[in-house]
């Protein structure tokens, strides 16, 4: 019988939904039996792909929410109807807002007007979604990077903290919403709603914290066989920044019988603090920003073996320009004595080293 989940990201302008996204895709991955489908945000396709606007002179907002109503209706009947003819049994839909998102545009009785027009209540609609993820705008505390990642955001600072309250008042009625602040830094942001996923699907999220080692070539087929690895082709490529203070990169990471693709930014401010955002794109968008590679920087390919050893998750990459060395992830608090599968000989930490990130890697190639 399928399990499926269904959760709603939603929240203010700059918040991390599309960031979350992504980590999603990265978690709960085919290799472990999870088929993750995405529906996207309906408003900008529609301004993007469609030329329909609730500004100029195209249409009115409340015109504007019966195409939105619409066309989230039709979506989130497909991802249902995909849910059960995907033969993966672990199904987590994921909605980019949803149809309460839309009550935060116009008045109530307009939004109830507009429901009665599709044949729908909001009680109706509360019923198809398991959670909601209200992730805050960054322009309630973290407003140095509010308009880091869309040159094009119309909302001004006090607007999106306008807009969050009201999407968050959309959907008070729902039974089991979460609501991710910016507390700490936004890693630490995306971790506490990739934690609160795995807690609605009913699983510990994996620790966080981690800890880096160069050590000697393992056994890969000893990894498959005796720690049930599981093997991930992943490959990094750096883009010419075009940004003061940015570094842009694209990944390629197969999933299954598929590939996934993202875009990452990294910004880091004069105080020190980063801000890292990341979008899933179209293997279209991936060859068109393969033309903007950074000539000075080498495709990072790696194949990554993921497992579980001592109650701690682990990883270690493998790259084809080493023929002795890979490197090992090790996630989970510290503990007086690490333990590690039969076979590996660790050589040296270098948690933190800059010459072992995957900036200095795609210098260097080496290890």
């Amino acid at each position: 019988m399928k399990n499926v989940t269904r959760i709603v990201l939603t929240g203010g302008p700059a918040a991390g939904k599309t960031t979350l996204i992504s980590r999603i895709l990265k978690e709960f991955k085919q290799e472990d039996g999870w088929r993750v489908i995405t529906i996207p945000e309906t408003a900008t396709d529609l301004i993007s792909g469609f030329g329909i606007k609730p500004f100029g002179d195209c249409v009115t907002m409340e015109q504007f929410q019966y195409y939105v109503i619409a066309d989230q209706l039709h979506k989130e009947q497909l991802a249902l109807k995909a849910a059960q003819e995907v033969p993966e049994e672990k199904i987590l839909i994921i909605y980019d807002r949803a149809v309460l998102d839309d009550k935060a545009y116009i008045s109530d009785a307009q939004f109830e007007k507009t429901l009665a027009h599709f044949g729908k209540t909001e009680q109706q609609l509360i019923a198809g979604y398991d959670a909601v993820l209200h992730l805050v705008t960054c322009a309630k505390g973290a407003e140095y990077a509010y308009n880091f990642g869309n040159a094009a955001r119309y909302e001004s600072v006090e607007d999106a903290r306008a807009l969050d309250d009201r999407t968050l008042r959309a959907w008070s009625t729902h039974p089991n919403v979460h609501i991710i602040d910016n507390s700490e830094d936004f890693e630490d942001k995306i971790n506490r709603g990739i934690a609160a996923i795995y807690s609605l699907v009913g699983q510990s999220a994996p620790e966080d914290e981690k800890r880096k080692f160069l050590i000697a070539m393992p056994d890969a087929a000893a990894l498959v066989k005796d720690c049930g690895a599981v093997a991930v082709e992943m490959m990094q490529n750096y883009l010419v920044s075009t940004k003061p203070n940015t570094v842009r990169r694209i990944r390629q990471q197969r999933s299954g019988m598929d590939y996934l693709y993202f875009y990452t930014e990294k910004r880091s401010g004069e105080d020190g603090k980063h801000w890292v955002t990341e979008r899933p794109i179209s293997q279209k968008e991936y060859i068109a920003y393969l033309m903007e590679s950074d000539i000075l920087m080498h495709p990072v390919r790696k194949t990554k073996y993921r497992f579980n050893f001592d109650d701690r998750r682990m990883e270690i990459d493998i790259y084809p320009f080493s023929n002795d060395k890979a490197i090992l992830f090790v996630y989970g608090k510290d503990r007086s004595q690490l333990r590690l599968p039969e076979g590996l000989e660790l050589i040296k930490e270098v948690t933190g080293l800059a010459e072992y990130k995957n900036s200095s890697l795609a210098r260097e190639q080496k290890l």
